[in-house]
């Protein structure tokens, strides 16, 4: 079966053009307007993905993350403003898996879809080990749960893909490129600054104090590490 998407959308020609390249991606597509209709899509019916402008109408994309996010894991690709960075922070924190800035190429588009799907067949438990922990930092990568001194803490699959990855050998250092294309599973990973984003995001739920990090630090020249704590 095609893969099924929900584009959300408030500017018809954009819905219009976003509709006809996914449908010639070979996926199918609804397209509602306004953010209470995509919660009430969303809750309806089993989605694989959501293509959603965080300047919506009525409930804004960024509660429609939030209220998703508290019953579903299905992927959400954010359509965010060119320089909207406090937009796309807010929405990555709210549990959106990526974005892209408009205006963009429709290819761009496409290929972060299909990143997007094809992570979601993936089971994070390919990662190695079902549990990880690393100090006081907990991993479910199965049931999709983390604590961290013991304290529960809600993390997106990315982030919780983000630090498998950083677990598999602490301390080492893993460049934003590396850690894109694990998130991605392809080569091709867009604007690799999107790791400072999700380890931005991070850094709050798990450090004592997220201007001063202890766990998930920077390698200056390489990226990031993760330390036991």
């Amino acid at each position: 079966m095609s893969p099924k998407i929900l584009v959300v959308e408030d500017e018809p020609a954009l819905a219009d053009a976003l509709d006809y390249a996914l449908r010639g991606d070979g996926h199918a597509v609804d397209t509602v307007a306004d953010g209470e209709e995509a919660v009430e899509a969303a809750q309806r019916l089993a989605y694989d993905l959501l293509v959603l402008d965080l300047m919506l109408p009525g409930v804004s994309g960024i509660e429609v993350c939030r209220r998703l996010r508290g019953q579903s894991a299905v992927p959400i690709l954010m359509l965010t403003a060119k320089d909207a960075v406090v937009d796309r922070v807010v929405g990555l924190e709210a549990g959106a898996d990526d974005y892209v800035t408009k205006p963009f190429s429709m290819s761009e588009l496409l290929a972060r879809v299909r990143a997007l799907l094809r992570r979601r067949r993936l089971d994070l438990a390919a990662d190695g080990a079902a549990v990880v922990e690393v100090g006081s930092l907990r991993l479910d990568l199965e049931r999709y749960e983390s604590t961290v001194d013991e304290r529960p803490i809600r993390l997106t699959r990315s982030e919780l893909k983000l630090l498998a990855l950083l677990a598999r050998e602490t301390g080492r250092g893993r460049s934003r490129r590396e850690i894109m294309q694990h998130l991605w599973e392809s080569d091709y990973v867009g604007d690799e600054r999107a790791a400072d984003l999700h380890v931005s995001n991070i850094r709050r739920k798990i450090e004592r104090d997220p201007e001063r990090p202890e766990r998930l630090l920077t390698v200056r020249g390489a990226g990031y590490k993760l330390v036991p704590v």
